[in-house]
């Protein structure tokens, strides 16, 4: 913990969560300004996801071969950002299609290796990951509220050379970022299917799955959901912003969260308050007042469920086996479930109404919620 490169680490969450903060609130907007389908534009919005099923087995199988994880994940970023810049001459659906699947292909080596490098460095001291974690909130709330701005004054094509700035940080930071050592582990020469066949693994990966396709219609088409009840763009950077900034409470309270509860107990809650905020969003757009309350239940949907989740990852998948396990839980979770979310998104969008797109949304993580319930997960405590 005495050499926990902090700031480092924290100005890497910053600069990635920052690019975030600006692509999945208003992408959309920018596709759907060149005149992308509602269906296109989910298709679009799934690929970040889509290829995260596939390409983190590649950066986790290259990290712990060689084991230098950063180096993996500086080469991707520093690909990805070049490849990011054919977004400036891409006008076409096909085009689009190409040039972000193959930017998100690169830029997905980034954050489960920097997650790795992170949960490595505070070794048994994983509860305090939330305090690092929280500096990529605060860059996705800066982000969020700068570009929403930006946008309502400049125009929407502004949004890529915002993205192509924090994609440059992100590079810098990576460079600087020691890596990681790696000690020795009990469950070093566990296989890793051995580990995977558990029970309490299968409905982990399976409940995480469905929080990240209840995440879809959110990350596809909020903005211009509420764009369309008339809210402002500058409106709608603060409503995401105030979503994490409630996220970054609950990381500063978890420590003491995870001392009065299991990681069980506050995964469960997670999906059940996560039902309950994509209802409402469903169903009370009309209030602002509603709209807010859904919001401050991100501390759920996302802080506490990424930092319970995480916390079983890491004490799941030991030593040499860290890299794949987190590559398979992001392939599975975010990678696999993000891309049915996306799709979902935009074939209900079209076909059953925004309404009816985020009720399945709460329906999913309610789902996620009763796999947890029927099946106690291993009780594990965080230091």
């Amino acid at each position: 913990m005495q050499q926990l490169p902090y700031w480092r680490l924290a100005g890497v969450y910053f600069f990635y969560f920052a690019y975030l903060g600006a692509f999945a609130p208003y992408f959309s907007l920018y596709l759907n300004a060149l005149g992308i389908t509602a269906a296109g534009i989910g298709v679009i919005m799934a690929l970040p996801q889509l290829v995260r099923i596939a390409a983190p087995h590649l950066w986790g199988w290259l990290a712990d071969r060689g084991g230098r994880r950063l180096r993996v994940a500086r080469i991707g970023t520093v690909v990805g950002t070049a490849v990011f810049c054919g977004l400036f001459a891409a006008r076409e659906f096909e085009s689009l299609i190409a040039v972000v699947l193959l930017m998100s292909f690169f830029l997905s080596a980034a954050l489960p290796l920097i997650e790795v490098t992170t949960l490595t460095h505070l070794g048994e001291h994983t509860s305090h990951y939330g305090r690092i974690r929280v500096w990529g909130s605060v860059g996705f709330i800066a982000a969020v509220l700068a570009v929403g701005y930006a946008l309502d004054r400049l125009p929407i094509g502004a949004l890529l050379w915002i993205m192509l700035a924090i994609l440059t940080g992100i590079v810098t930071l990576l460079m600087l970022v020691p890596e990681a050592p790696q000690a020795e582990h009990a469950h070093d020469h566990t296989p890793i299917a051995q580990v995977i066949r558990q029970p309490q693994v299968i409905a982990l990966i399976v409940a995480c799955a469905l929080m990240a396709v209840a995440h879809g219609p959110y990350y596809t088409f909020y903005s211009i959901y509420l764009v369309g009840f008339g809210y402002s763009k500058g409106a709608v950077g603060w409503l995401w912003a105030l979503g994490v900034v409630c996220e970054i409470a609950i990381f500063f309270w978890m420590s003491q969260l995870f001392r009065a509860y299991t990681l069980r107990q506050v995964l469960i809650a997670s999906f059940a308050l996560a039902a309950a905020r994509f209802a409402i969003i469903a169903w009370c757009a009309e209030s602002l007042v509603l709209l807010m309350f859904a919001q401050t239940l991100h501390a759920a949907s996302f802080g506490s469920f990424h930092a319970a989740a995480l916390g079983y990852v890491h004490r799941f998948f030991r030593g040499r086996n860290q890299a794949r396990g987190q590559a398979i839980y992001t392939s599975l979770t975010f990678g696999l479930g993000g891309t049915l979310g996306g799709l979902y998104a935009g074939y209900a969008w079209e076909q059953l109404g925004a309404e009816l797109t985020f009720t399945g949304a709460a329906l999913c993580a309610l789902c996620g919620a009763v796999i947890l319930w029927l099946l106690p997960g291993e009780r594990v405590a965080v230091r």
